[in-house]
């Protein structure tokens, strides 16, 4: 049994057990907390993993794990921003890859793949906004309605929170840009990743940076800029040390096809895939997974640039 697989049933059984032992309603609630710390913190149990096709197995009942969790325990910060970011990377890493990856062969289930994404990234925006609304209550409507003055009252310690509710509900935008009633909350995703910016800008070895890269390289008329992009580019991969390939993918991606720049375009994707994914083992995943992509938008080069 690989490693990842093996946490997800100990967890599991403890649950089990703990809640076996736990007959009082005050010693259920003090189990079900104990276990979801647990399934909250997993952290490199999954990231380190070298099968990205182990982890598109297992992420799906842990997701559901943490849900059953949450109905139990709906307060609980960790689960929900667990929930948040798990929906999240599953959507991005597994759902929407495969609908590019289909797409020359089938583009109606490419469409079906995409709006399936689009729901799962909403649901897990959503648990983050929970989250948001529990820290501060109205955080959510206030970021909707101002969203440059709702989150001052956020310090460093919603850090996380801040980005991983940025990531679910810019993604979602990203895949509904036909729809006003997501392109419409925008400034809200611009407002959340700059107050994590101001918060720390070195924050998970450039995170933000790299999830400014996409925000950026949006048409000028919804307030992106190239130059921008690529500032921020430029600062993930410093404080990456070079050693993630996903910033050279976001900026393949995000903001050479629009240029139509297919030289600076597999310059940059070859650069992912030159980028030595056991360099620091606890973004191995990450970087299988984002190497994965930087092939397959090889691959399409042709139908990507016109010339």
């Amino acid at each position: 049994m690989r490693t990842a697989e093996r946490a997800i049933v100990v967890r599991l059984l403890s649950l089990l057990v703990v809640l076996a032992m736990a007959p009082g309603c005050s010693l259920r609630r003090m189990a079900i907390n104990s276990v979801a710390d647990s399934l909250s913190s997993a952290g490199d149990v999954w990231s380190s993993d070298d099968d990205p096709e182990l982890i598109r197995a297992a992420t799906p009942f842990a997701l559901k794990t943490t849900e059953s969790l949450l109905a139990e325990a709906p307060e609980h910060e960790g689960l929900l921003l667990s929930a948040c970011s798990g929906f999240t990377q599953y959507a991005y890493a597994f759902v929407e890859l495969d609908a590019f990856e289909i797409e020359p062969e089938s583009w109606r289930r490419a469409e079906e793949l995409r709006e399936r994404a689009l729901k799962l990234y909403l649901r897990g925006r959503n648990y983050c906004l929970r989250a948001l609304d529990l820290r501060a209550p109205g955080a959510t409507e206030r970021l909707r309605q101002d969203a440059a003055g709702a989150l001052s009252e956020f310090d460093e310690s919603a850090l996380p929170l801040l980005f991983w509710t940025a990531a679910s509900w810019g993604s979602a935008i990203s895949l509904g840009l036909d729809r006003p009633d997501l392109v419409v909350d925008l400034p809200a995703v611009r407002a959340l990743i700059e107050r994590a910016l101001t918060l720390d800008p070195q924050w998970n070895r450039g995170s933000i940076h790299e999830a400014l890269i996409s925000i950026e390289a949006l048409p000028e008329t919804m307030g992106g800029s190239p130059d921008e992009a690529r500032r921020h580019f430029e600062k993930a991969v410093e404080l990456s040390g070079g050693t993630r390939a996903s910033p050279y993918v976001t900026l393949a991606e995000g903001l050479m096809v629009g240029e139509q720049d297919r030289a600076r375009f597999e310059v940059l994707l070859r650069s992912a895939l030159a980028v030595d994914p056991d360099a620091v083992p606890s973004e191995r995943l990450a970087n299988l997974l984002a190497q994965r992509r930087a092939r397959l938008l090889l691959e399409r080069t042709e139908e990507l640039f016109l010339e």
